[in-house]
């Protein structure tokens, strides 16, 4: 697993103030306006002192995203994916992959087996 997209990082490109809450939206996968809304309610909820704390700590601590880190928004799910869930993601992909040989074995079975309707119609385009 690369470790440069399981980490977490500073959005900067979709902050509003540090990034911290953008960063937190992009690691999730959990839509942005919805983590700030938590960030207040947690704030306005008796943890004031805390959570600026943790927000300031948190944009000190964490690295700018790169600007390379997806080389598109498919690429971002299957990122943010992993790193919700990374053993659900390994399954996920051994069964593409088990359905891809599957669909690769009946095509060799089809081609290979002795169809008299598929060689005729080879041998009417030759």
């Amino acid at each position: 697993m690369s470790s440069r997209h399981t980490r977490f990082y500073l959005d900067k490109m979709n902050a509003k103030w540090k990034g911290v809450c953008a960063g937190i939206a992009d690691y999730t996968g959990v839509d942005v306006l919805w983590v700030r809304l938590g960030a207040i309610m947690l704030t306005l909820m008796g943890g004031f002192p805390w959570t600026f704390i943790a927000y300031f700590l948190a944009a000190w601590m964490a690295d700018k995203k790169p600007i390379d880190m997806y080389s598109d928004e498919q690429d971002k799910k299957f990122w943010q994916g992993v790193r919700q869930s990374p053993a659900r993601t390994t399954r996920g992909i051994k069964s593409r992959f088990r359905a891809i040989d599957n669909r690769l074995a009946d095509l060799e079975m089809y081609y290979v087996s002795s169809n008299k309707q598929l060689a005729d119609e080879i041998d009417s385009l030759r």
